[in-house]
């Protein structure tokens, strides 16, 4: 049912993680993969062989996603080396957790530099590229159960993705006679390295016990609903949001 075929999916911060996640599960589907690291360069080049070895293309790109030029970059390379460019993913974040009496400038900006701002010049970019192609694409942002349940200490990720939201519900209006879908995942708690710097293995642990549906996300699982959301399958999908938190939102 869900057919990438054909298909050239660039995803922000694919080295690890959710963007992993995605990157495997839509080669699994038959996209290439343009694989976006900033940090993670051997993380990221294991990305790509595991894509090459399910028989699908890869390329890797390293770039901040806050610098435009980064950006522009990496969705020019991706066109180059894979020929086209019908889905992006806009994954890549940074968080930074502190009292909101105590946040620093400093991490608030970086915080919404890359979570925010990474996220619309990706988009952007991705969607002047798709425009140009002329036969539609799907842009799909990776944000948070926490842009509807704050969790206190999270601020600047919290309203980085709120703001991503309305961000995408924009988008999917302004693109909608392109043909270019506009989407959002809410992940949940999800069993990521990104969750290990804010917890020990036994609180993680104890934190899942606590979840309506007793343990965490996957990466694989979050990886799936992006694949459907940017495949044919979703075509009359556009401008909404998709919870994949096994029941956070509702516990």
């Amino acid at each position: 049912m869900i057919d990438l075929t054909g298909k050239v999916a660039l995803i922000t911060g694919s080295s690890r993680g959710i963007g992993r996640g995605c990157a495997i599960e839509m080669a699994c589907c038959g996209a290439d993969i343009a694989v976006n690291y900033n940090s993670h360069g051997d993380e990221a080049d294991e990305v790509a062989e595991e894509v090459r070895g399910l028989g699908r293309r890869a390329a890797v790109f390293q770039g901040d996603v806050s610098k435009r030029t980064a950006v522009n970059a990496m969705v020019a390379g991706a066109v180059e080396e894979l020929g086209r460019l019908d889905i992006a993913v806009c994954n890549a974040y940074y968080s930074k957790r502190q009292p909101f009496l105590e946040l620093s400038e400093e991490a608030m900006r970086r915080t919404l530099d890359v979570s925010l701002w990474g996220a619309f010049h990706t988009a952007q970019e991705s969607a002047r590229q798709m425009v140009k192609q002329g036969d539609g694409g799907s842009i799909l942002f990776i944000s948070s159960v926490l842009s509807i349940v704050p969790m206190q200490t999270s601020l600047p990720y919290n309203t980085a993705k709120a703001g991503m939201n309305h961000m995408a519900a924009t988008i999917a209006a302004e693109l909608a006679p392109h043909r270019i879908r506009s989407n959002v995942i809410l992940p949940g708690s999800t069993d990521t390295p990104g969750e290990r710097q804010f917890a020990t293995e036994e609180e993680i642990r104890e934190s899942a016990r606590q979840l309506p549906w007793g343990r965490m996300g996957t990466i694989e699982e979050i990886g799936k609903a992006a694949a459907f959301l940017s495949s044919p399958a979703a075509d009359y999908i556009t401008g909404s949001i998709l919870k994949v938190d096994g029941g956070y939102t509702v516990h």
